[in-house]
């Protein structure tokens, strides 16, 4: 069993950067996928950024490529997504999640956000033009 939860979330002007944190607590093992997902009013779910935990590879979404950074700490057990040049299109509900027994090459944009394990209960992101 693996719990998740998130911080940092909060409310920004367009350009502003926020670092969201999620606290991973339980086992866990080598080959997991951890990922940030996002889901705004009437918008489908997206994942945003994974991270494989044995080897470190990130993926990204086009849609924040080169403004978001995920990052994992792995002796604080902590996963991060910086955020930069944030923008009102950014507004959304974020969620870290894993996904365990992850084949390295889907992790990075293989699995759908219901391909996850588990998820943690989220946090509020708002820009605001």
């Amino acid at each position: 069993q693996v719990q998740l939860v998130e911080s940092g979330g909060g409310s920004v002007q367009a350009g502003g950067s926020l670092r969201l944190s999620c606290v991973v607590s339980g086992y866990t093992y080598i080959d997991y996928c951890y990922g940030w997902f996002r889901q705004a009013p009437g918008k489908e779910r997206e994942v945003v950024a994974t991270i494989y935990a044995s080897t470190s590879s990130t993926t990204y979404a086009d849609s924040v490529k080169g403004r978001f950074t995920i990052s994992r700490d792995k002796g604080k057990a902590m996963l991060y997504l910086q955020m930069t040049g944030l923008n009102p299109d950014d507004t959304a509900m974020y969620y870290c999640a894993t996904k365990v027994r992850a084949a390295i090459s889907r992790c990075g944009g293989g699995y759908l956000p219901d391909d996850y394990d588990y998820r943690g209960q989220g946090t509020q992101v708002t820009v605001s033009s």
